[in-house]
């Protein structure tokens, strides 16, 4: 049993010593069980000891003429006759050679001991167990080449007890039976090696399996059956690798056990601990665990089981769909159980299976648990994106059975346009389950959600956050349509309040609130913010966390990523990725119905859609978004961001006469809301700006104020719109340094003046083989791009005028007599890669 190399720690510290020094004597003593190290540190040793030009002996040979060019490796030194083990003792003494010596723990006979207490007094002992949790994170990316996900390192380290054996075994298996901690192969491995052990052995460790406790109120009968060799067959599991140091059962090698064993006789050991527990009137705790596992179906055991579910599902909701997915198998009321499995699932953030179960109990004439059923039916139809069915499974219910569920019905209402379904639900509220920091939060949630309808102040946003700071200081979570930190981040990114937005998430996410289950979306919104900074590093690290995350992204979170996908790539002006995340964005969101919390990426797809000429892909949707917030009665904190997204769109569509009524409709709304009054100062200069009227000075004003909200990349845009407009040229030079003051990634090499002679390089960038300037293959990879001279201008702040002049350069640079003879030179001169990416 070889296991894997590469490992910290003392083994390493060793060989790190010897590799430093070979020359100086080494007598070390080398302890551990089985599995843990001992044969490969040996055999590294021996290639440090070769390499310096030592003579390499066995020890259990005669070692007559060893001299202090000797190294003796002893292996299994347990196993040595005490004869050998007296001779190797005199080496120490009557020689100059290295002496490494190693052993397991158990057994020892009397020479042995000696021996290794004279190497301790000459080095310290090595002592070698199980891996940490790290050290089985490190070995596992090796091989694979990626980090596995956390839980999945961390089930690793529990199934095998971090011992290097087992852990080798695992692993080796993946490459033929993929991820899994009970790998087929393995458990028969380890099923054959224990058929061989001594009858002791085999039956303590069959006790063990099924949940005797050496050191607790059931001991293993078969310690009973002998008090005398209690200690050396314990002292014998140990050393074999089989048990922890502390004495517990390593879990894969219990299993193991347990399938090798005849079903009968499993039984029998299983029935004993269940009287001898029952005898100590103790509680069975995490032994129902274990029976469960190995097939035994028991009242007692599954009531047990469905207790321990209970007490794991609001703070371990994945741990607690494993427990009552046991419970049922131990005899459990599968019906009974179907809302809290369904809820553990849904917030682990497994949708499939929950939605399974709740449809199956909905289903039935009078289902069990229902209020509960109805919550995780409308979190999993939410996160699929599919807010109004959320909904009709509350309008289902009724006001006559909502009870406590009536907030979250609200939040699911309110979502859909729903406000007088809302004031219905609210009105037929039943008393909250209990008086504690969770069961407040639905209504707090409800309460900031009512008051983004009634009013654009940061009324709703202390709600929401208020409502967020409970769920993370609950430590729990619960099944609801939508997150409270999410929706606050949300609701502060809509009131242009990104610091607000960026502190919410960040505790939520330190808190880890709502599990598992919920950190892809709180990551998505860090994205956002990050985005809305002008930090497009921070927002890429923040999707790519989330993406790894969870195996799958909810629907409602894959809606988000592609959306900032898209608004990244057309932050950071990179035409072919924009036209590659806008087709994967217009396909997301075809299986994707409008609410009221995807309104802002919605608003990013609709400015997409408007620069790619391909508005008629989301006009359903943005009809279909106005539809809903009419019926809400067009409250500003919401419709805001939205006609900010439409000014865009319109500007980019080159329609004037599409950016009036939402010019007006923010100029409406600046009495209740500080954003859409800086938005609509920035409409009105806009406007101007694109009439051919620049003043300079509210151009600035506008753009710093667009910049204050969050909208840096805006106000930039508009400095840059201005300047490619502007009459003067030093005014020209003032909007394109504050254009690059609010846009720093945007600042660009010195710009050539449109005057600049044929041939000339005034900036002074050196020209590469093709012939061009780093600025002129710029311009030449937008062109490639299908891009228009204003739409490169309004990219890197030049005029029109400029890019022309720019690329008649490059059509005389590159010896072109034509506009298609111009694009294949240009292909040729950036490389195939460049314009075909």
């Amino acid at each position: 049993m070889s296991p894997l190399r590469g490992l910290r720690g003392p083994a390493a510290a060793l060989r790190e010593e010897l590799a430093v020094d070979a020359h100086r004597r080494l007598l070390v003593g080398v302890s551990g069980p089985g599995g843990t190290g001992k044969t490969s540190l040996l055999t590294d040793l021996m290639s440090v000891y070769r390499a310096a030009g030592f003579e390499i002996r066995d020890g259990r040979d005669p070692v007559a003429d060893a001299s202090e060019y000797t190294a003796v490796l002893v292996d299994d030194a347990h196993e040595l006759a005490p004869a050998v083990t007296d001779r190797l003792h005199g080496l120490v003494e009557g020689s100059e050679c290295h002496l490494v010596v190693a052993s397991r723990p158990w057994p020892q006979t009397p020479p042995l001991r000696a021996l290794l207490a004279t190497l301790d007094l000459q080095h310290p002992p090595v002592s070698l167990g199980p891996l940490s949790r790290d050290d089985v994170a490190l070995l596992v990316a090796h091989p694979r080449g990626q980090a596995l996900p956390a839980a999945v390192v961390e089930s690793l380290t529990e199934a095998t007890g971090g011992m290097p054996w087992l852990v080798q075994r695992v692993v080796a298996a993946w490459s033929r039976e993929g991820i899994t901690l009970q790998p087929a192969e393995v458990l028969a491995q380890l099923g054959r090696q224990l058929e061989h052990l001594d009858d002791p052995l085999r039956a303590l460790l069959l006790d063990l399996a099924v949940g005797f406790d050496p050191a607790g109120a059931t001991p293993p009968p078969v310690l009973d059956a002998d008090p005398s060799g209690t200690e050396e067959v314990l002292a014998q599991a140990r050393a074999a690798g089989f048990m922890s140091p502390s004495g517990s059962l390593i879990p894969l090698v219990g299993d193991a056990m347990v399938a090798a064993t005849p079903t009968h006789q499993v039984r029998s050991r299983q029935r004993a601990l269940l009287e001898a527990i029952d005898v100590s009137g103790r509680p069975l705790n995490g032994v129902a665990s274990r029976l469960a596992r190995s097939g035994i179906e028991d009242p007692r055991v599954a009531e047990a089981l469905v207790a321990q579910g209970d007490t794991l599902l609001p703070r371990d909701p994945a741990k607690a769909f494993e427990v009552y997915s046991q419970a049922v198998a131990a005899g459990a009321d599968h019906t009974a159980l179907a809302a809290r499995r369904a809820q553990a699932a849904a917030l682990s953030g497994n949708l499939d299976p929950a939605g399974r179960l709740v449809d199956e109990l909905l289903s039935l004439p009078e289902p069990p648990d229902l209020g509960r059923a109805v919550d995780v039916a409308a979190e999993v139809w939410s996160r699929r994106g599919m807010l109004s069915r959320s909904a009709d499974v509350y309008r289902w219910l009724g006001p006559d059975r909502i009870g406590a569920s009536a907030p979250l019905a609200a939040i699911a209402l309110v979502g859909c346009g729903d406000r007088a379904g809302m004031d219905d639900m609210l009105a037929a509220a039943g008393p909250p389950t209990s008086p504690t920091l969770l069961a407040a939060v639905p209504t707090l949630v409800c309460e900031g959600l009512r008051e983004t309808l009634d009013s654009a102040s940061t009324n709703a946003m202390g709600s929401l956050v208020r409502a967020s700071d409970m769920m993370t200081a609950s430590g729990s979570t619960l099944p609801m349509p939508m997150n409270p930190a999410a929706l606050a981040a949300l609701v502060a990114l809509h009131l242009g309040e990104l610091a607000v937005a960026e502190s919410v998430t960040e505790d939520a996410l330190a808190g880890n609130q709502g599990g598992a289950g919920c950190r892809p979306r709180l990551l998505l919104m860090r994205a956002w913010t990050a985005m809305l900074r002008d930090r497009p590093d921070h927002a890429r690290a923040a999707i790519t966390e989330a993406r790894s995350a969870g195996e799958v992204l909810s629907p409602r979170d894959e809606l988000f990523l592609r959306a900032l996908e898209v608004g990244l790539a057309r932050r950071t002006d990179d035409p072919p990725g924009l036209v590659q995340a806008w087709g994967r964005a217009r396909e997301s969101i075809l299986h994707f119905p409008v609410d009221l919390f995807t309104l802002l990426p919605l608003g990013e797809l609709l400015v997409a859609a408007a620069r790619l000429r391909d508005s008629a892909r989301i006009e359903g949707h943005v009809a279909e978004a106005w539809a809903l917030l009419g019926r809400l009665g067009d409250p500003p904190l919401w419709t805001v961001p939205l006609h900010w997204a439409e000014v865009h769109a319109a500007i980019l569509a080159e329609r004037p006469g599409q950016l009036g009524p939402h010019a007006a409709a923010l100029v409406r709304a600046s009495g209740q809301s500080h954003f859409a009054a800086v938005l609509a100062a920035a409409g009105r200069v806009w406007v101007s700006v694109l009439a051919g009227d620049v003043d300079v000075e509210a151009v600035e004003i506008a753009a710093r104020g667009l910049a204050s909200v969050g909208l840096t990349w805006d106000g930039s845009r508009l400095a840059g719109h201005a300047a490619a407009r502007a009459p003067e040229r030093k005014d020209m030079a003032r909007l394109l340094a504050r254009a690059r003051d609010l846009h720093p990634a945007a600042a660009l090499a010195p710009e050539q003046a449109p005057t600049a002679p044929p041939g000339s390089n005034r900036s002074g960038t050196l020209l590469d083989d093709s012939g061009l300037s780093p600025r002129e293959r710029e311009i030449a990879a937008q062109v490639l791009a299908g891009r228009t001279y204003r739409e490169i201008g309004d990219a890197i702040y030049i005029s029109p005028r400029t890019v022309e002049h720019h690329v008649a350069r490059i059509r005389r640079r590159l010896g072109a007599s034509s506009r298609s003879e111009l694009l294949a030179r240009m292909r040729i001169a950036l490389g195939e890669e460049s314009w075909t990416s």
